[in-house]
C-alpha cells in the first residue's frame, strides 16, 4: 500500500470504513489512492477529500473519458476523467490487451509513441513523461516499442506506423486546444486513426484492466530494455524522402524572390518546416522567434490555435511586415494543420479559410496531376473532405471528371476511406476538412501541417513567376467553378444537457418527430440527422454517411441552394455551425451570395441555437 511523504494519511483513508457516504465514491477514491504512484495527483485528491469536496471528488473519479474525433482527450490533472500518469497507464493496458487478441505477431511488429511539447506542472504531467509512462507498459509486456527521442509533428506516428509496419500507434498530444488538455490519439496498423468498432473495443478492454500491472510505473525501462528503439532520425529521413513525390517545381523554388515567414505556436514545427523548405529548394523561412521553441504555456498567443485567424497571428503578420514577407505560414503546436496569410496590395492581410485554402489545394494538386501524367485515366482520380467542408472540391471534380467523396467529420473517417481506395488502386491527390486540416498525396493518411507548408510555398512561387498571388488565384479558382461562401464559427456550451435539449427540440420542432420545414423566411428542402441516421433526400430516409449516436450533427439543405449543419465538437465543449452558398459558374455577384448567407446564418442561430435562452458564449473574435 503506498503512503505518502507524511507516513500515513494514504493508510488511514484507505482503511477508513466509509470517507464520503457514498459507496461508488468511495469505491473510486481507494482505488485512486491505492493506484495512483504520482504525488502531484495523488495529493489533489487527498486534498479533495480532507476538504469534503464530494463533488469535484466525484465528477473527477466517478466518469471516465471516452473516443472523439480525435482520441482521447481532457484536461490534465487528477481524476480518472483527466489525462494522467494512471489514466495513461490504464489506457494502454487496454491497448495491450486488444492488440493481443487482434494481432498475432503483436509482439514481432511493435508499437510506435510520439509526443508533443505540452506539461503542467500542476499535475508533474508532460507529453513526454506519459509517452514514456505508454512505452513501459508495453515493454513489461515484452512487446518492442518505437519511442521517438524527442518531439515530433503528429502525422510522424501515422507515418512511422505504416513505414514500420507495426501493429498500431499512440501520439499525445491536444494539438491546438487549451494549455490545460492533452490527449491520447491512436492510429492502427493502416496509419489511419481507429474507428468504430475499435475505438468501443478499446474501452471495454481499458475497463477491464484498471488497475496498474506490476511493471507498469516501471519507466526506467525506456532506458533499460533492449525492446526499446528510436525512430527518430530514419523516419525523419523516409519522411523528407517521401515529400519529393509532391514537389514538382524545385528549380522554381531554389530560384524564388517571396520570403515566407513560419510560426510554429510554441509547438514542435520549427525544425521539421525547416527540413522540408530544404528539401523542396527553398531558403529557410523566416522562424517568428517568440514562438519557435516549445513553450507548453502557449505565453505570446491567448489560445493556441491559428485557426482562430489575424488575432493570435499578430507576431508572425508584424515580423512579415518587417521582412518584407508576403506570406506566414502557422502550424498548430502539434504541426498536423496550417495556417495562411498572404499581404494585399491594400496593406491589409487576408487570412484563408480552411475551405479556401482548399479550393487552392485541390486546384494545385490536380493541376500538378495532369501536367505530369497527361495519358493517366482522370476516372482513378479521387478527393476527400469531411462533410460540413465546403463543396469546392465536387464542383472541380464535377467539371474536370474525376471522383469526389464526403466522410463523416474527423480525419480518421477520412484515412481510412483513403486507405480502402487505395487497396482498390485509386490514386488519392488531396483531401481536406475545413478546420484547417490538409493532407497532399498519402504517405501520411492523417492531416499533416509540415507538407501542407511547403506545398502552398510551392504553390506561391509557381504563381509569383506568373505575377499572380495566392487570393488572385482563389478568384480564378472560383470563376471556373462557381464561388463557394461559407462561414464556420462556434458557441461555446459547458452543459451536456443543454446541448442535447438544443438538438432534441430541433428533432421535435413543431409537433413530436417533425424537422424543422423553415429557419425563420427560409425554407428548408432536407433534412439529414447523422445521430438518428435519418435523411429526407434518400428513397428510404435513411442516411448514406454512417450513424454517429456518440455526437450531435443535423444538417439542413435550404431551397436557396445554401447547406447548414450544426454539431457538437469531438474534442472541445463547442456547438458548431457551418454554412455554404454554392454558386454556378456563372453566378459572380458575390455581395449578394454573401448577404444571403449572412441572414440565413442570423435565422440559424436565432431560430434553432437560441444563445440567450441557452446561456451559450459567443465565440470571442
Amino acid at each position: 500500500m503506498a503512503e505518502n511523504a507524511d507516513g500515513d494519511l494514504n493508510s488511514n483513508l484507505l482503511h477508513a470504513p466509509c470517507l464520503t457516504g457514498d459507496p461508488q465514491l468511495d469505491t473510486a477514491i481507494g482505488q485512486w489512492l491505492r493506484w495512483d504512484k504520482n504525488p502531484k495527483t495523488k495529493e489533489q485528491i487527498e486534498n479533495l477529500l480532507r476538504n469534503g469536496m464530494n463533488k469535484e471528488l466525484r465528477d473527477r473519479l466517478c466518469c471516465r473519458m471516452t473516443f472523439g474525433t480525435a482520441g482521447l482527450r481532457s484536461a490534465m490533472g487528477a481524476g480518472f476523467c483527466y489525462i494522467n500518469d494512471l489514466t495513461v497507464i490504464q489506457s494502454t493496458q487496454g491497448m495491450y490487451k486488444y492488440l493481443e487478441r487482434c494481432f498475432s505477431d503483436f509482439k514481432q511488429r511493435g508499437f510506435v509513441v510520439g509526443y508533443d511539447t505540452r506539461g503542467q506542472v500542476t499535475s508533474s504531467c508532460s507529453s513526454q513523461r506519459l509517452a514514456k509512462l505508454t512505452a513501459a507498459v508495453l515493454l513489461a509486456k515484452d512487446v518492442p516499442v518505437y519511442l521517438f527521442s524527442r518531439y515530433v509533428p503528429t502525422p510522424f506516428v501515422p507515418y512511422a506506423v505504416q513505414e514500420l509496419k507495426a501493429v498500431a500507434g499512440v501520439m499525445i498530444t491536444a494539438s491546438h486546444n487549451r494549455k490545460e488538455d492533452n490527449g491520447y490519439k491512436v492510429y492502427w496498423e493502416t496509419g489511419a486513426q481507429i474507428t468504430s468498432p475499435h475505438d468501443k473495443e478499446i474501452l471495454k478492454c481499458i475497463e477491464e484492466c484498471v488497475e496498474p500491472w506490476n511493471g507498469s510505473w516501471n519507466d526506467n525501462l525506456v532506458d533499460t530494455s533492449p525492446l526499446k528503439k528510436d525512430p527518430l532520425q530514419d523516419i525523419c529521413k523516409r519522411y523528407m524522402e517521401d515529400l519529393k513525390k509532391i514537389c514538382f517545381h524545385r528549380d522554381l523554388n531554389s530560384k524564388t524572390t517571396l520570403k515566407f515567414v513560419h510560426t510554429s505556436f510554441h509547438g514542435v514545427g520549427h525544425d521539421y518546416v525547416q527540413l522540408a523548405f530544404q528539401v523542396f529548394g527553398f531558403k529557410p523561412p523566416i522562424p517568428v522567434p517568440e514562438q519557435k521553441d516549445p513553450d507548453p504555456d502557449f505565453s505570446t498567443v491567448k489560445c493556441p490555435n491559428p485557426e482562430e485567424g489575424e488575432s493570435v497571428l499578430e507576431l508572425s503578420l508584424r515580423l512579415a511586415e518587417k521582412e518584407n514577407a508576403r506570406i506566414v505560414l502557422a502550424t498548430d503546436p502539434d504541426a498536423d494543420r496550417l495556417a495562411v496569410a498572404e499581404l494585399q496590395e491594400n496593406g491589409h492581410w487576408k487570412v484563408f479559410t480552411g475551405n479556401e485554402l482548399a479550393a487552392l489545394f485541390g486546384w494545385w494538386m490536380f493541376d500538378c496531376w495532369k501536367k505530369n501524367k497527361p495519358n493517366a485515366d482522370v476516372k482513378n482520380v479521387y478527393m476527400l473532405a469531411t462533410t460540413v467542408s465546403s463543396k469546392i472540391l465536387k464542383a472541380v471534380a464535377l467539371k474536370e471528371g474525376f471522383h469526389f467523396e464526403e466522410t463523416l467529420p474527423g480525419f480518421k473517417w477520412i484515412g481510412s476511406r483513403i486507405k480502402d481506395l487505395l487497396g482498390h488502386g485509386k490514386e488519392v491527390l488531396f483531401a481536406f476538412e475545413e478546420s484547417i486540416g490538409f493532407l497532399c498525396g498519402t504517405s501520411v493518411l492523417d492531416k499533416d501541417g509540415v507538407s501542407a507548408a511547403v506545398v502552398i510555398a510551392e504553390m506561391a512561387s509557381f504563381l509569383e513567376t506568373r505575377k499572380v498571388t495566392l487570393t488572385e488565384q482563389l478568384a480564378k479558382v472560383y470563376e471556373k467553378y462557381g464561388y463557394h461562401m461559407s462561414k464556420t464559427s462556434y458557441f461555446l456550451c459547458y452543459d451536456p444537457l443543454t446541448i442535447k435539449t438544443i438538438f432534441e427540440r430541433i428533432r421535435n420542432f413543431e409537433s413530436p418527430k417533425e424537422y424543422p420545414k423553415f429557419c425563420g423566411t427560409f425554407a428548408i428542402l432536407h433534412v439529414r440527422d447523422i445521430t438518428t441516421g435519418y435523411d429526407s433526400s434518400q428513397p428510404n430516409k435513411k442516411s448514406v454517411l454512417p450513424v454517429s449516436k456518440s455526437s450531435q450533427m443535423i444538417t439542413f439543405t435550404f431551397q436557396n441552394g445554401c447547406v447548414a449543419t450544426l454539431r457538437t465538437s469531438g474534442t472541445e465543449p463547442k456547438i458548431k455551425y457551418y454554412a455554404e452558398m454554392c454558386a454556378s459558374p456563372g453566378q459572380s455577384d458575390t455581395a449578394l451570395l454573401e448577404e444571403e448567407l449572412k441572414k440565413l446564418i442570423d435565422a440559424l442561430i436565432e431560430n434553432f441555437l437560441e444563445p440567450s435562452k441557452n446561456g451559450l458564449i459567443w465565440r470571442s473574435m
